[in-house]
Order: structure tokens, then C-alpha cells, then sequence
């Protein structure tokens, strides 16, 4: 193939073919069964529905075996991220979520994070010889996230409790000498090639007590979904740091605290309810009332803040906790989807208290949290992310 004859190729495969694609492409083979699985999908004309091309009818149809034939072809024809927003768009152009509740369905799809959520979404409508797939997918997807941020959230914060910790009068073992040598340069003698060091600086010791007590307060609204996948995992990694007590706590317009089962993140999910509406003041209320060291407590709370409680008192209780001592985070999002839509106008009143909104990627928490855990500023990504 010349290099036109690729292009070609390639927009008749974008384009969908038709009478006006203005290609003159045909395909076979291979190309052919992409095609077929795109316009499966999509329908004809991909790239000018919604721009004056024709409606973009679906060949999908509703029955399970059509579907798990199609999920196959694009596994067989596609890389994985790209199955995995076909398998999206599918769920959402065609109304396939009723299908993911047959078990074969289940087993054919590509499992992530978004899929993840739709399941939870249909959990109480979910058979029970359903469930139990359910829960395998689920879980799969679990230990994968948990395999790629555990090491290095466990490393962050570990780093970030010790410096927390340090000690002005510490023992021989215990000094951060490092520290100790850069506060101390200012007494070097040149003479003896020596730095005095007047004031020591040191990490406490490695104790087995709680340094830091850790609220995970998370918007279990449907647009939620992937946030409280990642806040599920990030609690259960928390969990299983003996320095940190965490707590995770699940809302919309009830509270519900599901602390007791960090131990199992897929436990956690599927103790949890997505859609309903939002009432994060009650939310708050309950994890003040938790609160029993607010110097040393940081409080998370994962919302897109459309507040469906009492917006004064949401905010008079963030007043509170932070005058308390309590390191209070504001995260619009837990994903990699960037900032969702969001209530502007709480975002802007939580900012003038201190605690400005932001959306956070899985990758960034751990900073973000580390941040917390010292006390110094936040590392906010963007400044077009939050108000």
C-alpha cells in the first residue's frame, strides 16, 4: 500500500463508508470485519452523524448472543482500551446494561473501572446466579488497581507519617540527618570542616500506634461511579497501614459507614448504592461526630458538591473542622476522567474557607494525601480544575 492508499483506507474505516464518503475505498478481510463490528456499533456515516450525515442506526440488536459475538469480534480486532470505550458506548447508545446481568455476558466483556460501575449501578436488580460473576469481574479489576497503587501509596505516605513525626530532641538512632546538616549549615566552620549542629531534627520512632486518623467521605451518586471504585481501593490500601486509622463512609442522602469492611474492597462496592440523591451536611455531620483528634485527622470528602442538604450548615461544619485542626480535602473527582460537572458555587465557598475543590487523579492521591498528612499545601494539578 502507498501511503494514500493508507490514509484512504484509514478514513473509509472512520467515515463508515456509504454513497458519499468520497473514499472510492472497498475493504475486505480483516478491514472488512473491523468495519462491521464498528458499524455494529455505530452505524454508517461515523463520522458525519450529528454533522449532517445520516442518523446512526445501530446493528447490534438486543438478544445476548448477537452482543457476545460482537464483544469477541472487537476483542479480536481491537486493543483493549479501545474495547473498553466500545463497550461503554455500547452500554450507553443501546441499553445493553440489562444484559450484563446474564453470567455469559459477563464473561465476555472487557473488565474496568467503568464497567465496574455499571455493575454496581444494577446490583439490586442483579439475580443471584448473576452475583457471584459479578463479584469475580469486580474483583478482578480490584487486585489489578490495587497492584498498580498500593506500593507506592504505602511508600508516600509512610515517607510523609515520618516526617510528620519528627522530634526536636531526638535519640542518636532516630536523627534525620539530612535535616539536621541543612538547618544547620549556617553553623559551619570552615576551619574544621565541620558543621555544628545546634539543633537536632528527627523522625519519631517507628512506633506501632496511630499517628494519623484518615475519613474517606464519598458521593455515592451515579455520576460517582468510577470515584468511588478508586476511593474503595485507596481506603483498603489506608486500611492496612497500621499508622493510619481509616475510616470510609458512603452517602447520598442516607450515611452509610462501611469501615468495618476495608478489609475486602469488593466488599466495600457492593455495600454501596449508586444514584439517589445527595446530602452531604448529613454526610459531614457524621464524620465530625467521629472525630476524636483533629490536629492529627485528615478528612476527605469525594463530591461533585451538588449539595442537596443544608448548603450553610455543609459549610459552617467545614469552617469547624478545619478551626479545629483538621486537614480538610475537597476532591471533585477520584478518576482518570478529569473535572466532572460540578456546583461551581460551592466549589468557590469551600475555596474561600481554604479547602478549594479539585479533581484528582489515582496516580496524583497519594501526593495529594501525603500533602495533607504534613500539613503543607496541596498539590492542586490545574487551576482551571477547581475555583
Amino acid at each position: 500500500m502507498t501511503g494514500a492508499d493508507e490514509r484512504l483506507r484509514r478514513w473509509r474505516l472512520v467515515l463508515g463508508g456509504g454513497e458519499a464518503d468520497g473514499t472510492g475505498c472497498g475493504l475486505s478481510g480483516t478491514d472488512a470485519a473491523m468495519d462491521g463490528a464498528l458499524t455494529a456499533l455505530y452505524g454508517e456515516r461515523r463520522g458525519g452523524a450529528g454533522q449532517g450525515g445520516r442518523d446512526r442506526s445501530a446493528g447490534l440488536g438486543a438478544s445476548a448472543p448477537s452482543v457476545a459475538r460482537w464483544l469477541g469480534d472487537i476483542r479480536t480486532y481491537f486493543p483493549s482500551s479501545v474495547v473498553q470505550v466500545m463497550q461503554r458506548d455500547a452500554i450507553d447508545r443501546l441499553g445493553l446494561s440489562a444484559l450484563l446481568l446474564e453470567p455469559e455476558m459477563l464473561e465476555a466483556v472487557e473488565a474496568d473501572v467503568h464497567l465496574v460501575g455499571t455493575l454496581l449501578s444494577l446490583n439490586k436488580a442483579m439475580p443471584e446466579t448473576t452475583k457471584e460473576t459479578a463479584r469475580t469481574v469486580v474483583r478482578k479489576v480490584v487486585e489489578d488497581l490495587e497492584k498498580r497503587l498500593a506500593t507506592r501509596t504505602r511508600a508516600t505516605l509512610t515517607g510523609a507519617l515520618d516526617r510528620s513525626a519528627k522530634v526536636s530532641r531526638p535519640r542518636h538512632r532516630d536523627i534525620d540527618w539530612d535535616r539536621t546538616i541543612r538547618a544547620n549549615l549556617k553553623n559551619y566552620l570552615p576551619e574544621y570542616h565541620s558543621v555544628v549542629p545546634e539543633r537536632l531534627i528527627g523522625y519519631g520512632r517507628a512506633a506501632q500506634s496511630v499517628k494519623k486518623d484518615v475519613v474517606l467521605c464519598i458521593d455515592q451518586s451515579g455520576s460517582m461511579a468510577a470515584s468511588l471504585v478508586y476511593a474503595s481501593v485507596f481506603g483498603a490500601v489506608l486500611a492496612s497501614m497500621r499508622s493510619i486509622a481509616t475510616r470510609l463512609v458512603v452517602f447520598d442522602t442516607a450515611v452509610v459507614d462501611l469501615t468495618d469492611q476495608l478489609d475486602d474492597p469488593v466488599d466495600v462496592l457492593f455495600g454501596t448504592q449508586l444514584g439517589g440523591g445527595t446530602d452531604i451536611n448529613r454526610a459531614l455531620a457524621y464524620c465530625q461526630s467521629q472525630i476524636t483528634r483533629p490536629a492529627d485527622t485528615v478528612v476527605v470528602l469525594i463530591s461533585d458538591l451538588y449539595e442537596g442538604g443544608i448548603r450553610d450548615e455543609m459549610l459552617k461544619r467545614v469552617a469547624a473542622m478545619k478551626a479545629s485542626g483538621v486537614q480538610f480535602v475537597a476532591l471533585l473527582a477520584l478518576s482518570d476522567e478529569g473535572a466532572p460537572a460540578y456546583d461551581r458555587e460551592h466549589a468557590a465557598a469551600l475555596a474561600a474557607l481554604g479547602a478549594p475543590a479539585f479533581a484528582c487523579t489515582p496516580d496524583l492521591f497519594p501526593e495529594v494525601m501525603a500533602a495533607a498528612i504534613e500539613k503543607r499545601p496541596l498539590p492542586i494539578p490545574d487551576p482551571a480544575t477547581h475555583q
